[in-house]
């Protein structure tokens, strides 16, 4: 199993806590985004995964990309501990949580939309900076709301165990406070990512602690 990955890509980050989680060995291979214009656009890579993103996981002589298909690909792989619940209804609602970061906050943070708005459009560092923590307090208003609902114990989105929602939102919020993001008006959503973040398979993955890290 080998992960094609970047230290500071967040939804690389994701596959590495779900990896952890599940204790599975994999091969990581560092592709660094910002290097001779991006190691994600050169031909080998385009070559294996034509998306051209990380992260992507080869496998039995698949490559799989898009952090949550990979996830949901470990989670029926290797069944525990399960990351989504057995409820058909329950699992919705976990993937829903999931997705409010993945596919309505991150999509619009992402390195590639960043660097559009600093070199074509010509956003200074600032309004950047107000962009990206815009679309966090868009995101993370709703989300503070189902946590409240949805979290037994107040240490995880959903439920009293780690579940997809979890593994999505620690590296957002890592990613949050990186860009210094007010995070005062979501304490339940703090909450959460700081008992999460001090578990073992979640410190594992974070970005500093990977083999491509850069100081």
């Amino acid at each position: 199993m080998k992960l094609y990955t970047y230290y500071r890509s967040s939804a690389a980050y994701r596959v590495r806590i779900a990896l952890n989680v599940k204790e599975l060995g994999v091969l990581y291979i560092p592709k660094h985004l910002l290097r001779e214009g991006g190691e994600h656009q050169l031909d080998d890579y385009l070559a294996l995964n034509p998306q051209g993103l990380v992260p992507a996981l080869e496998h039995q002589g698949r490559v799989i990309g898009q952090s949550l298909a990979i996830i949901e690909y470990l989670d029926e792989i290797q069944p525990e501990p399960p990351l989504l619940p057995d409820d058909p209804g329950e699992r919705a609602v976990v993937r829903s949580m999931a997705m409010a970061i993945a596919c309505d906050i991150h999509p619009l943070n992402n390195l590639r939309v960043l660097n559009y708005l600093k070199g074509p459009l010509g956003h200074d560092e600032a309004a950047v900076g107000r962009w990206y923590a815009h679309w966090v307090a868009e995101g993370f208003r709703g989300l503070e709301e189902m946590a409240k609902r949805s979290s037994a114990d107040g240490r995880h989105l959903y439920g009293g165990s780690v579940t997809l929602a979890d593994v999505v939102l620690v590296p957002q919020m890592y990613n949050a406070r990186r860009f210094r993001c007010d995070l005062a008006p979501y304490p339940t959503l703090v909450a959460i990512s700081t008992y999460l973040e001090s578990l073992p398979p979640f410190q594992a993955a974070r970005p500093e602690a990977q083999p491509d890290a850069e100081a």
